[in-house]
């Protein structure tokens, strides 16, 4: 039915697929782990994602895009709020902890995390923290597009994000210009 609705082909061109993902490792992303947590229990999660942008400015919000398999992708669908936490360059262990390097169980153990007023823990030594609550869901593919506005927002003015590409982290800095 999704395909159908979205002018989906199920299957692509020879090789576009290959191409595409080398393509997207190219492609430069900010690492964000999100977090969120199920309700009644207080049982908290996080994952790694670099599928993260802004949508509107009015009203501001962002998309997150999971894949169907995880268990961020169940919360998300559960309970609608979640935070988005931009790492720092110097927080790569945390990176690696919230991909699955860790247990779920163990992954909050490290950092200074704290708990926001929607109940969502957040990291307020990360590059920037964003509180959201899920307005919108698309599936697609593999993946669901989840919509959320922000509720609150904070950004330091004395790091820089963490950066992933071509399989290996990267540091955001100034390009200089020739002169």
């Amino acid at each position: 039915m999704t395909s159908a609705l979205f002018g989906l082909s199920s299957l692509a061109p020879e090789g576009v697929g290959q191409n595409f993902r080398s393509t997207m490792r190219r492609f430069p992303a900010t690492v964000t782990v999100i977090t969120a947590c199920a309700s009644g229990d207080q049982r908290d999660h996080g994952m790694t994602v670099t599928a993260v942008t802004s949508v509107s400015m009015e009203p501001p919000s962002l998309l997150v895009c999971l894949n169907n398999r995880t268990l961020l992708h169940e919360l998300l669908l559960c309970r609608p709020d979640f935070i988005v936490n931009v790492l720092t360059q110097d927080q790569i262990a945390l990176s690696d902890a919230f991909s699955g390097k860790v247990s779920p169980e163990e992954r909050f153990r490290d950092g200074q995390w704290q708990r926001h007023d929607n109940g969502v823990l957040y990291l307020p030594t990360a590059h920037a923290a964003i509180a959201c609550r899920r307005v919108a869901a698309m599936p697609y593919g593999t993946h669901t597009v989840f919509i959320g506005q922000v509720v609150s927002a904070d950004v330091s003015e004395t790091t820089r994000p963490l950066l992933y590409e071509n399989a290996q982290y990267c540091a955001a800095s100034p390009a200089s210009l020739p002169a």
